[in-house]
C-alpha cells in the first residue's frame, strides 16, 4: 500500500531541522485519488467481469515506475530553473514548486487510488471483511509504513538514494504480482450490497455530516500538532533526519497499535465509550510535559510520553469513523478519506503560518487540543443521559487537562534572561550576556560567540592577491561574520533561512541596526544552496558556518561537492571559499 491515513507523513525537516518547510508534501493528492477512485469503482459497481485485483495490481505497476520518472524530471527541472536563473526567491520557489506538484501529482494520486480498490478486492474475494475493510486496510498500511520509516534509513547508508528507489521499484513489482496470483486463484464474488438492518445508525445523514467533521478535525489537528512537536521535541532529539525519523516511528507505532485494538474492539462492538474523546484531548496536551526541561528522561521516553497517547488513540478513531461512515462502500470511504486528508492539508498551514508565528508551542498545542475538549464535553450537557461514573470520568480527565496546561514549560524557561522570535520556519532564542551569549534554533544551540567567526571573514581577505569588491555570507547566525566583513568597507551580502535571526542581531553586537542600514549590507531570506544556484553574481569571498551538527539535515546539503562545484562558479578567479 502507498497510502497514509490522518496525516502519517507530514512534516518535513529543512536547513535547521525544521518541521515545516514552506512547502507540505502532497496529502491532498493521495487523497484526490482515494476520492475519484471511489467515484469510479461506484459507476462499475454492476460489472460482474471487474477484478479490482488486477486493476489493483497495474496501479502498484505504475507507482514503482515513479522511482524511475520522478527522479528525471526532478533533475530536468533544477537545470531549466538553474538555465533561466530567476532573481526573485517568490518566483523561483513559485515555479520550483509548481514543477515538483506536476511530477509527483499523478503518482500521488495513485497511491491514494489504491485505497478504493483494495476495498473493492476485498469485497470481491472476502466479503464477510467488506464492512470493516478500510480499517483492515489502514492497519496493513500502518504496519508497512513503520517498515517504512526505519528500513529505508539503513538502505540509503548502504545503497545511497537511487539503489533504495531500486528496492523500492522490487517491492512494487512484488506487490503486482501477488495480486495478480491471488486473482487468479481466489474466487471472486459480486460487490455485497449494504443491508440497512445492519447498517451502523449514523453512517448517513446529519450524523454521517459529523463523522465527516471529526475527521476533518482529526487530519488538522493531527498534522498541526506534528509540525509543534518537532519543534518541541528538537532540544532533545536534534536536528539529524534520523531524529524527526524517531518521532515518526513513535507515530506509526502508537498509531499501529490503536488500529490492531480498534479491529479487535469492532468485531465485538458497535459503539465507542464518550470517554474516549476526553482522553484524546488530555492525551494531546502531554507533550506540554514530556518537553518541559524539568524533567531529566531519555529522549525516546519523552516522545513516548508526549506522543503515543494521542497518536494511539487517533489509530483507534480514524479507522472507526470511515469504517462508520462507508460500511465497506469504496465511495463513501473515499470521500470519507479525503476529508481527513484536507484537514492533512490545512493543518501545517494553520500551524506554520498562524499559531507559531503568532504564540509559543506551549499555547499553539492548547489551541489545537480545544476542539477535542469540547467533543469530549458531550456527556455532561443537558439530556445526554450519562450514568454517573461517566459524568465523574469526564470532569477527572478535564481535571488532568487543566493540570498539563499549567505545569507544563516552554524550553525557553530555563534560561534566566532571553529574548524569543517565532516565525514560520522556527522558533529563535538569544540568551545569555557578555562572552557567553548563545543563540538556539527550535532550542538547538548553533551558534556562541567567539573569535574564530571573525577569522572567518579576516583571513580570506587579507590573503586575497587584490583589493577586495565584494563577499558573500551564508548563514547569518550571531552575525560576527557578517560584521568583519562589512568592516572591510565592501559590499556585503548574507544569505539566511530563518528570517528571525538577523532581527537578533543587536543582541549580540550593539551596532547590529546602524550596520544592516548601511548602504554596503544586504540581507537575504533564502536557503544559501539556492541562491547560489540562481544568482549570477560573482563573488572574491564566500564563507559558509551551518549550524551544527554537520550531518545535520540541510546542514550536510553545504558540505557537499555539488554545493563547492556550485561555489566555485560564483568565485572570481582566485577567489576563496
Amino acid at each position: 500500500m502507498n497510502w497514509c491515513g490522518c496525516g502519517n507523513h507530514g512534516a518535513v525537516w529543512s536547513h535547521h531541522g525544521h518541521g515545516l518547510d514552506r512547502a507540505l508534501r502532497f496529502h491532498g493528492r493521495p487523497g484526490a485519488g482515494t476520492w475519484a477512485s471511489g467515484k469510479w469503482l461506484r459507476a462499475r459497481e454492476s460489472s460482474a467481469q471487474f477484478s479490482a485485483l488486477r486493476l489493483y495490481a497495474l496501479i502498484e505497476l505504475l507507482i514503482g515506475g515513479s522511482a524511475l520518472i520522478v527522479p528525471f524530471t526532478f533533475s530536468w527541472g533544477r537545470r531549466v530553473l538553474e538555465h533561466y536563473g530567476l532573481s526573485s526567491s517568490l518566483g523561483y520557489y513559485g515555479v520550483a514548486g509548481a514543477w515538483v506538484g506536476i511530477s509527483v501529482i499523478p503518482w500521488c494520486v495513485l497511491m491514494g487510488a489504491t485505497v478504493p480498490v483494495a476495498m473493492r478486492a476485498i469485497a470481491q474475494t472476502v466479503p464477510g471483511e467488506s464492512r470493516r475493510s478500510f480499517s483492515y486496510l489502514y492497519m496493513a498500511n500502518v504496519a508497512g509504513a513503520v517498515a517504512g520509516t526505519t528500513l529505508p534509513l539503513f538502505l540509503i547508508e548502504l545503497l545511497a538514494f537511487r539503489g533504495t528507489l531500486k528496492v523500492g521499484i522490487a517491492c512494487n513489482c512484488l506487490i503486482a504480482m501477488l495480486a495478480l496470483a491471488l486473482s487468479r486463484n481466489m474466487s471472486r464474488v459480486s460487490a455485497v450490497k449494504s443491508d440497512p438492518a445492519l447498517d451502523i445508525a449514523f453512517a448517513s445523514g446529519s450524523a454521517g455530516g459529523k463523522i465527516l467533521v471529526l475527521l476533518l478535525l482529526g487530519g488538522l489537528t493531527c498534522m498541526a500538532m506534528e509540525v509543534v512537536w518537532v519543534r518541541c521535541f528538537t532540544p532533545y532529539c536534534g536536528t539529524v533526519v534520523y531524529a524527526f525519523a524517531s518521532i515518526l516511528g513513535v507515530y506509526l507505532l502508537a498509531t499501529l497499535a490503536g488500529s490492531l485494538v480498534y479491529r479487535r474492539w469492532s468485531s465485538r462492538r458497535k459503539q465507542e465509550s464518550p470517554l474516549v474523546w476526553s482522553a484524546l484531548a488530555s492525551c494531546a496536551l502531554f507533550p506540554l510535559v514530556a518537553a518541559d526541561p524539568a524533567i531529566e528522561i531519555h529522549q525516546l521516553l519523552r516522545l513516548l510520553l508526549g506522543l503515543a497517547g494521542f497518536t494511539g488513540l487517533l489509530g483507534f478513531i480514524t479507522p472507526m469513523l470511515v469504517d462508520r461512515y462507508s460500511v465497506g462502500d469504496p465511495s463513501k470511504a473515499g470521500a470519507a478519506y479525503a476529508t481527513n486528508v484536507g484537514g492533512c492539508i490545512l493543518g501545517p498551514l494553520f500551524a506554520g503560518f498562524v499559531l507559531l508565528p503568532l504564540m509559543s508551542e506551549h499555547w499553539a498545542l492548547m489551541v489545537l487540543s480545544l476542539p477535542w475538549l469540547i467533543v469530549g464535553l458531550a456527556p455532561l450537557r443537558r439530556g445526554a443521559h450519562s450514568r454517573p461514573a461517566m459524568r465523574a470520568a469526564v470532569y477527572a480527565l478535564l481535571a488532568l487537562s487543566v493540570w498539563l496546561m499549567a505545569v507544563g514549560k516552554g524550553y525557553e524557561e530555563e534560561f534566566p534572561k532571553y529574548t524569543v522570535l517565532r516565525d514560520p520556519t522556527a522558533t529563535v532564542i538569544a540568551t545569555g550576556a557578555g562572552m557567553d551569549k548563545k543563540l538556539l534554533v527550535n532550542g538547538y544551540g548553533t551558534t556562541f560567540l567567539t573569535p574564530m567567526t571573525k577569522l572567518m571573514a579576516h583571513l580570506p581577505l587579507a590573503f586575497l592577491d587584490r583589493p577586495p569588491q565584494n563577499a558573500l555570507v551564508i548563514c547569518f547566525g550571531m552575525g560576527t561574520t557578517f560584521r568583519s566583513v562589512h568592516s572591510w568597507g565592501i559590499p556585503t551580502i548574507a544569505v539566511e533561512l530563518v528570517p528571525s535571526v538577523p532581527r537578533l542581531f543587536s543582541y549580540y553586537h550593539s551596532d547590529g541596526q546602524t550596520i544592516l542600514g548601511s548602504p554596503l549590507s544586504q540581507v537575504v531570506i533564502d536557503d544559501g544552496r539556492r541562491y547560489l544556484e540562481r544568482t549570477r553574481q560573482q563573488y572574491d569571498v564566500i564563507t559558509i558556518d551551518p549550524p551544527p551538527p554537520l550531518q545535520a539535515a540541510g546542514s550536510s546539503l553545504l558540505y557537499s561537492e555539488e554545493f563547492y562545484r556550485l561555489a566555485k562558479r560564483r568565485l572570481r578567479p582566485g577567489g576563496i571559499l
